[in-house]
């Protein structure tokens, strides 16, 4: 006979995936799902890579300023030993963790933990972002936001490069990247 798991008091975890380009809202929508799990009452904690000191050293900033406090670590292992009895983890900047971060989400969600994670599906080249593609593929939810292209207003789903430099990972804001849509994004 199925008991519903509620009923029995067994704690089921999930994983949920925000995704989309810079300047698409990720950040804020993460922020504003963990805070209403802090009103809830429930525990959260919220993890972002230590190389991502744009804004804040130790806070989760979106591009509108909303922030929350975080920890910055350098290895996603980290997070399972410091989640230990935590109802809902946030991370954020998934794209530049390491290729244990799968394991990771996998590994909470199991253990009755909600994972939010945030993170760019695809860098300024329009491929694939790091971890990205594995975490889409195994979200239970996934929620793609759009940011509105600077050129035309359509909806933009690309991180347009604004300098020459090369490599996948450049950190910056608004005076490094802007949102495009793919024509855009094309016609530099």
């Amino acid at each position: 006979m199925f008991i519903e798991p509620h009923i029995t008091g067994e704690k089921r975890g999930w994983i949920e995936v925000i995704c989309g380009s810079m300047f698409s809202g990720k950040t804020e929508e993460l922020i504003r799902r963990l805070k209403r799990a802090k009103i809830a009452n429930l525990k959260t904690e919220i993890f972002k890579p230590s190389i991502d000191i744009r804004y804040d050293e130790t806070q989760v900033v979106s591009h509108d300023a909303n922030s929350i406090q975080s920890t910055p670590i350098d290895n996603s292992q980290t997070i399972l030993l410091m989640a230990e009895g935590v109802n809902v983890v946030g991370i954020d900047e998934a794209q530049f963790f390491d290729a244990e971060i799968v394991h990771v989400c996998e590994t909470l969600a199991l253990r009755g933990t909600r994972v939010i994670v945030a993170g760019l599906d695809m860098d300024y080249l329009g491929k694939p972002f790091g971890q990205m593609p594995n975490l889409l593929s195994i979200a239970d939810y996934i929620t793609k936001l759009h940011a509105i292209c600077v050129r035309c207003g359509n909806i933009a789903n690309v991180s347009f490069r604004k300098t020459d430099q090369t490599g996948q990972v450049l950190l910056g804001e608004k005076e490094t990247y802007e949102p495009r849509c793919r024509k855009c994004a094309h016609e530099n």
